[in-house]
């Protein structure tokens, strides 16, 4: 790459200057400890890391031996790192904290992501339009405020919370009030038109809402929409879980109808 120097004439640019080891080692250090403090199986640990020139050492103490190779096999995930040396002991006896006063890190990702995710799942159902709600999550217990505009609306925002992955518990506390009390909605621009919705669209929607629940398996269920008809196609293991796909989809904004003759059991 050229670049021109204060007389202008034309000069090589500089290469970049490639981190060093020590900025190697931290970078990797921090992943692993980043990816303990994810895992809901290792987080409650004392887990400790250090690396050097590719070389993870572990120290500390988990419950078994499951728990013991998860944290060498993550390590060894991390780019870069050719070795782990683990001096992870096991106490059988150990018996998980009690609960602090505030979520650890992790906790606080993972309320985080399941606030988005039951946000998403409001928007684009075809209540969405008659909800002003307001999703909190705390350790996975997630609390719903606002105005919903019908009892229908109100009730299905708590079945689609509910059903969502990592969600322990729901607190609807939606208010019913008429539309004529006025809702204010503070995200106009997400409001869509149901004559708009594409059938892509559509087909997105549903398969994320199948991703996020945990009352169905999504890789068993193929979507295809055209005009507004959801076609469901798969095989599940239970009437109970056919029912399930069946409203998920008929609750996406904009579907007309579901046809599910071919959702087989």
């Amino acid at each position: 790459m050229l670049t021109q120097n204060l007389n202008g004439k034309s000069a090589s640019a500089a290469p970049p200057i490639a981190p060093t080891q020590e900025v190697l080692d931290a970078r990797q250090e921090s992943q692993i400890w980043t990816a303990y403090a994810l895992s809901a199986s290792l987080r409650h640990y004392d887990l400790r890391v250090s690396v050097r020139d590719g070389k993870a050492t572990l120290a500390g103490f988990v419950g078994d031996s499951v728990h013991q190779d998860l944290a060498r096999q993550i390590a060894l995930k991390v780019a870069g790192i050719t070795e782990v040396e683990s001096h992870i002991e096991i106490r059988p006896n150990f018996t998980s904290p009690g609960v602090s006063a505030e979520p650890a890190f992790g906790e606080m990702v993972d309320d985080a992501t399941i606030t988005c995710t039951v946000r998403s799942k409001l928007l684009w159902s075809r209540h969405g339009e008659e909800l002003a709600a307001h999703v909190d999550t705390v350790r996975g217990r997630v609390s719903l405020t606002g105005i919903a505009e019908s009892i229908e609306a109100r009730d299905m925002a708590g079945k689609l919370a509910v059903n969502t992955h990592g969600v322990s518990s729901v607190d609807n506390q939606l208010t019913v009030e008429s539309p004529q009390a006025g809702i204010a909605r503070s995200e106009a621009s997400n409001v869509i038109n149901i004559t708009d919705v594409a059938d892509g669209w559509i087909t997105t929607k549903v398969k994320l809402t199948f991703l996020y629940s945990t009352n169905v398996n999504r890789s068993r269920i193929e979507v295809n929409t055209q005009g507004g008809v959801v076609k469901l196609t798969g095989k599940l293991d239970s009437v109970a879980e056919r029912a399930a796909a069946i409203g998920l989809a008929a609750n996406v904004r904009g579907v007309r109808s579901v046809d599910a003759d071919s959702l087989t059991m």
